[in-house]
């Protein structure tokens, strides 16, 4: 195996941790991005607000990955926090974009973040990376934010968008405040349940950037969603089972639309998103299925190893 030099921006999430783990792990060297003062050899300031990145801790890099970004449902979106939402994506990928493009030798490949929201609410459709966006705060968000990475695709970067579903994680993210409603018996469908859900378990999401990183076909957008979405009626119904709980308390449409305000739109909207393009370049899922997932999340960290 090649021991590569992989800087990654947002170590310190849910999916960045993971990864950083797991390319350690394998004997890779890692380098992380950090907003304060380094505090060793493996770690490169950035400040993403301010448009500066310590380039020469870029350099001698294979590979750089952005992960970055404020919490989509870490709070209620009042307009400040839109602005920061946005801003923490697009300035900081900008950042990187020019960055990378300003290196003498420049990484083999820029995978950046991005998200399903693209699409919008697809209803029953299954939608793969040749739609279209779709309308709405979250859509225009990813549009822009992909555009921003056009520095390095002008200077000849292959360039990723790893267009990333609702990740099933016990650690944080979306499910990671749902594992405790449903323990305790609280959990059950949001609006009338009909809605899809494309998610992915932590592990696969890992290995799919791993997959991403290493393999050189493939730019442009990729979804990173299991291969068979599923309504939230259904995965209520699984959590319900893996987890011994009754579902028996739906969280009606009104109620959700008081307490999250615009963001209530996406947690009602569906998204039937398949990754028809990481399924073609040969990815593996391990954990397909929701239960199967949700089992991943409960007993191990998705740190997948390459053999």
């Amino acid at each position: 195996m090649e021991r590569r030099r992989i800087a990654v921006a947002g170590a310190s999430g849910l999916i960045g941790s993971a990864l950083v783990r797991s390319l350690r792990a394998d004997g890779h060297e890692v380098v992380r991005l950090v907003r304060r003062a380094p505090r060793g050899a493996d770690e490169v300031r950035w400040d993403p607000a301010g448009r500066h990145v310590d380039v020469t801790g870029l350099a001698g890099c294979d590979a750089v990955v952005n992960l970055a970004g404020a919490g989509v449902g870490d709070r209620r979106w009042t307009r400040a926090y839109k602005r920061e939402i946005r801003d923490s994506r697009v300035l900081g990928t900008k950042t990187l974009a020019e960055a990378v493009a300003s290196l003498d030798v420049r990484p083999r490949v820029f995978v950046n973040g991005s998200a399903i929201g693209f699409y919008g609410d697809t209803g029953d459709r299954a939608v793969d990376e040749d739609a279209p966006p779709g309308e709405g705060f979250l859509p225009r968000l990813c549009v822009e934010w992909e555009r921003a990475a056009a520095p390095a695709q002008k200077a000849g970067v292959r360039t990723v968008f790893a267009r990333t579903g609702l990740v099933v994680a016990r650690e944080g993210g979306a499910w990671g405040r749902l594992f405790p409603l449903f323990r305790a018996g609280l959990g059950g469908r949001l609006g009338d349940g009909r809605q899809y859900w494309s998610f992915i378990a932590l592990h696969d999401e890992v290995a799919a950037l791993r997959h991403l990183i290493d393999t050189e076909s493939l730019s442009g957008p990729v979804n990173l969603t299991a291969p068979k979405p599923l309504t939230n009626r259904e995965i209520t119904a699984a959590m319900g089972r893996v987890l011994h709980r009754p579902t028996l308390l739906p969280v009606p449409a009104p109620v959700l639309r008081g307490v999250l305000g615009e963001m209530a739109g996406d947690v009602l909207g569906s998204a039937r998103v398949v990754p028809r393009r990481l399924l073609e370049s040969g990815f593996s899922f391990a954990f397909p299925g929701i239960e199967d997932a949700v089992r991943a999340a409960l007993r191990r960290p998705g740190c997948p190893r390459r053999r």
